[in-house]
This record gives C-alpha cells, sequence and structure tokens, in this order.
C-alpha cells in the first residue's frame, strides 16, 4: 500500500498502521509493549504535563491530564511483536502525525538504548487508511482486534494484553474511548461475540495470504 499522501483531516477515523524495519520485531519484552502503551498514551495529549520520563516511571493511574486537550483519541489498538494498529480520531490540525511523529521518535530511542543499535526501528512513513461508514468502522475494529489470533500469537483474545480488546468485551475504558465502537452495540458481549465470529474465517484468510506469498518467492 501506498505512503499517505493527503492531509488527513479532523473529526475523521483513521487505520494506522506501521512495522519493524526489514520486518524486525519492535517488542521484544513485556516491559516494551509496557513502555508503547505508556508512550502513546502520554502523547496524545497536548498542554502542561510532566516530562516523559518522569511519567513513564510512575503509572498511568497518577498522570491526570486534560480530557479536552487531546490531538487524537485512540479507539482501539493491537500491538504485535513486529507492527502496531491504531484505529484514531483525529482532533486537532495534524494531530495524527504529530502523535504518530512523537510517539515513534521516543520509542525509538528507548528501543535503540536498551538493545545497543542505531538507525530508524520502523519501516518508513507509517500507512493511513481513511474510515468513510459506520460498517467500515466497526469491522475495522474487528480486524485490528483479531490480529493475535489470526497470526497464531495466542488463542485467547481475552488474555492478550497488548491490545484494546479486554477493554470493550469488559466495558472498562482504560486507554481508548471504548464508547465510539461498543455504541453501535447492544452490550460488550454482543461485541464480543460480533468479534469472535469471525475467527475461524480470518485465520482461513491469513493461512491463504501466506501460501499466496509463499508461492510467490
Amino acid at each position: 500500500m501506498p505512503g499517505r499522501t493527503i492531509p488527513l483531516v479532523n473529526n475523521q477515523y483513521y487505520h494506522i498502521f506501521n512495522r519493524g524495519s526489514d520486518k524486525r520485531d519492535i517488542f521484544l519484552q513485556t516491559r516494551d509493549y509496557k513502555r508503547f502503551q505508556q508512550t502513546f498514551y502520554y502523547y496524545r495529549f497536548i498542554g502542561p504535563k510532566p516530562r516523559f520520563s518522569k511519567f513513564a516511571k510512575s503509572d498511568l493511574k497518577i498522570f491526570k491530564p486534560d480530557q479536552t486537550n487531546k490531538l487524537v483519541e485512540i479507539i482501539c489498538y493491537c500491538l504485535m511483536p513486529n507492527h502496531f494498529h491504531f484505529l484514531i480520531k483525529q482532533l486537532k490540525d495534524n494531530g495524527t502525525p504529530i502523535f504518530i511523529s512523537n510517539l515513534c521518535n521516543s520509542y525509538t530511542k528507548y528501543f535503540n538504548t536498551k538493545y545497543p543499535r542505531v538507525g530508524p526501528l520502523l519501516q518508513g512513513k507509517y500507512q493511513s487508511v481513511l474510515i468513510e461508514t459506520d460498517e467500515q468502522l466497526v469491522h475495522t475494529s474487528r480486524y485490528i482486534h483479531l490480529n493475535p489470533v489470526v497470526s497464531k500469537i495466542t488463542t485467547d483474545l481475552n488474555s492478550y494484553l497488548w491490545s484494546s480488546y479486554p477493554e470493550y468485551i469488559t466495558g472498562q475504558e482504560k486507554l481508548c474511548a471504548i464508547k465510539e465502537i461498543l455504541g453501535f452495540f447492544p452490550s460488550p458481549k454482543k461485541y464480543q461475540e460480533f468479534v469472535e465470529a469471525q475467527i475461524d474465517y480470518g485465520t482461513t484468510l491469513e493461512i491463504i495470504k501466506h501460501q499466496t506469498l509463499d508461492s510467490n518467492e
């Protein structure tokens, strides 16, 4: 898919994703996933706030940012060993590129310091897809949440800690604005059924994709 070529628009939804340079893993330990979660939570806010170096050593609960002063709203996300997905809503002009730039620069600096290396960690520009309908919005959230199981990272989505899916099935908002999607369903349970009904189909598509790629090599 080509890189982003047009400005992103306020109050529109976008599927944002990127992967490690040369398909390398960008999360090697539990602490890396947690650090990335802290980083994207911190950098979606603008205005006065503690230095990230101080914030990263604390708990998310003690950070009380101005909830009206966000660059983007994070609707859902999933972190995989070598890539990440976000479904976001842009709130401020240039909010998405500022957010992603701050997030990726901060995490790359952390990663390169922890695992002594130099150079880019991620593969070029992030990719973005405009969400144009409500149907596309809910299906994109399902696609993002299914990633760990269709890629065989886990067999139990409920226990996968590096995505927003646990927030959705419990209805307990932590890092994401889950009501934007759950508002289309009568209950979190119905959203869970909507997602998990596609596990077998999603897994089949993933197998076919890899078989096709392998046959072309």
